[in-house]
């Protein structure tokens, strides 16, 4: 159960990253993401020139701050800025603060010395092993700066490092790391930071692919990399050629070592992972991939590539498959470009359901229904089956929209706002069993859960918990009981209340948000990152979003809307599904 507790903070204060230059209102309408007060990540190199002569010693604080987003060979850009003795003083690995924008204050100032005092609003923090930890509340240093040899120096500086967020999205790249499911189905993404060029992001990535996940992440996934493996030597071309690694086509040769025997489903895996990794960040096969120089598998002794690896796609879905379903006037229809059908059996004659969804392979029915009980704390039911029949699991005063499993066998729902469900059919029987999630961990940020949906790995929760977004991450503890753990906030600048969320992706959500101005936005799953959808032709409020890799849906005040992923950027804008124009409909995809 979830304790009740007050809501945290003013929602003033969430306007941080929203809007970080001024009203979502003087955001400019666009056919394509734009970062909410961000810069877009497109921004020349980290290069930077040594210090201007003749810079004023304010001027020269700001360019040492720009300087600081070159991490290359310990902030040597950065260095430059500071005398001989503040530069072997700095430990430049104590912190990385990214802050909006940077404020200079002057604290006092002779012919020969200034101190300044930097005041400025966190937006996050970058720990090791590139890891985006969003962060909000002020943040202040102070910095002295002497005269030498007729330039200012920064003769003094508190430890760390200050990256303001424009530079800091120019100058590093994020990445996703695979690990895989618990059941070796998929893998996983952890979102990780780097910078440098192409050519050091195979080495980086794999580096820390050998470090492992992120601590919140490692007991829910599998890393076949992290078992006593190191790599044999540099990573060079698939020929063998040191030189543009992962730059163009060449492909990648890797040799690693291992310390503990490796059977041939597991090298499959880690093959998996290895490659999902680097295809994700342009780094173009094939995958000569080695152990102490012979081939991890004889039958790709002359590469990988990613269809060697189809299985555990983190993109694939089945929505197109199943295609779009919708819940029209309470019962559930199947979605084509010529009609919107009732589906058969009871959902498509229910006239009462208020949520509903499919499982993954679209054989599987989970619904809630509005029984119109006078009891309120039996208002709703939820059942679970097939389309010819469904059984009856549980009654609650409120019950979300069911979310299902990757194996296709189990849902989740939250039931009364502080309870959660996992509901499980057994595949050859039909019969249904319920057990209580532990979400003890959710005591520390709110009370009432309006929105629960998993990730197609089933590794993530997304929550909506009094009005905020949070993520959690599934974990099944050695007696089997299943956990919520480590939630954390990923859209604390949403600037209002979130109505309802999807998973576009595995490491991005879409949320409608209860603001006119901008009704939907997506989130990178690490919080580093909101951007506005295009939002010209929805009539706020959007109350319901159901999305895919390829396609996002919503319900605005008039319709159901889709917005194609795969449109031109210039093109991209919500365009109405025609079969449900004038209906009230709820549009439902697998998961």
């Amino acid at each position: 159960m979830i304790g009740t507790r007050r809501r945290l903070g003013l929602l003033a204060t969430t306007l941080s990253v929203l809007l970080l230059t001024g009203a979502c209102a003087s955001l400019p309408e666009s056919s394509s993401p734009q970062a909410i007060g961000t810069l877009a990540t497109a921004v020349p190199g980290t290069s930077v020139e040594s210090p201007a002569s003749g810079r004023e010693p304010d001027l020269l604080v700001r360019d040492f701050v720009k300087a600081s987003t070159d991490p290359s060979n310990r902030h040597a850009a950065a260095r430059q800025y500071l005398t001989k003795d503040a530069s072997a003083r700095w430990d430049d690995a104590a912190s990385a603060v990214i802050v909006d924008k940077i404020d200079t204050l002057s604290a006092s100032r002779t012919s020969s010395e200034a101190v300044y005092t930097i005041r400025v609003n966190k937006v996050g923090r970058l720990d090791p092993g590139g890891l985006y930890v969003p962060e909000e509340g002020s943040f202040e240093a102070r910095m002295t700066l002497t005269l030498t040899d007729g330039e200012w120096r920064i003769s003094d500086l508190p430890p760390g490092v200050i990256m303001e967020r424009p530079q800091f999205l120019g100058a590093y790249q994020r990445k996703s790391l695979f690990f895989l499911d618990p059941t070796s189905q998929t893998v996983v993404p952890d979102l990780r930071w780097i910078s440098g060029g192409q050519d050091q992001v195979a080495a980086q990535l794999i580096g820390l692919m050998i470090d492992g996940p992120k601590a919140a992440l490692a007991p829910a996934v599998r890393n076949e990399l992290g078992n006593g493996v190191s790599v044999i030597g540099p990573i060079t071309k698939a020929d063998g050629k040191p030189g543009q690694v992962g730059v163009g086509l060449g492909g990648v040769r890797i040799n690693f070592r291992l310390d503990n025997p490796m059977d041939a489903a597991t090298r499959g895996l880690f093959a998996a992972q290895v490659i999902w990794t680097l295809a994700n960040a342009d780094v173009a096969g094939p995958y000569v991939l080695e152990i102490d120089g012979e081939p991890l598998d004889a039958a790709h002794a002359d590469g990988w590539t990613t269809a060697d690896v189809a299985s555990t796609n983190p993109l694939a879905t089945t929505s197109a498959t199943v295609g779009l379903h919708a819940l029209r006037n309470g019962s559930l229809v199947s979605v084509t470009e010529q009609e919107a059908a009732p589906v058969p059996g009871f959902a498509g004659t229910a006239g009462n359901l208020t949520a509903a969804a499919l499982s993954r392979d679209g054989k599987l029915v989970a619904a809630v229904a509005d029984t119109a009980r006078p009891d309120p704390a039996t208002r709703f039911d939820l059942s679970l089956g097939t389309y010819e029949g469904s059984v009856p699991v549980l009654e609650g005063s409120a019950i979300t929209r069911p979310s299902w499993e990757l194996d296709n066998n189990a849902v989740w729902a939250a039931v009364n706002g502080n309870t959660v469900v996992r509901v499980v059919r057994e595949p050859g029987t039909g019969r249904v069993s319920v057990t209580n999630v532990d979400v003890g961990a959710l005591t520390s940020v709110g009370s009432t859960i309006s929105e629960l949906r998993l990730s197609r790995d089933g590794v993530r929760a997304a929550m909506i918990i009094d009005g905020k977004v949070y993520l959690a991450v599934v974990v099944r503890t050695a007696s089997g009981v299943y956990a919520l753990t480590s939630p954390r906030a990923v859209a604390s600048g949403l600037g209002s209340t979130a109505l309802s969320l999807d998973w576009s992706n595995s490491d991005t959500i879409v949320i409608a948000r209860s603001g006119a101005d901008i009704p939907v936005v997506q989130v990178a799953i690490d919080g580093s990152r909101m951007d506005a959808l295009p939002s010209g032709n929805l009539t706020a409020p959007v109350t319901s979003v159901d999305a895919s890799p390829t396609t996002e849906y919503v319900a605005d005040a008039r319709a159901v809307f889709q917005l194609n992923n795969n449109d031109p950027a210039g093109d991209r804008r919500w365009r109405e599904v025609t079969v449900l124009t004038g209906q009230k409909a709820i549009p439902v995809l697998p998961g």
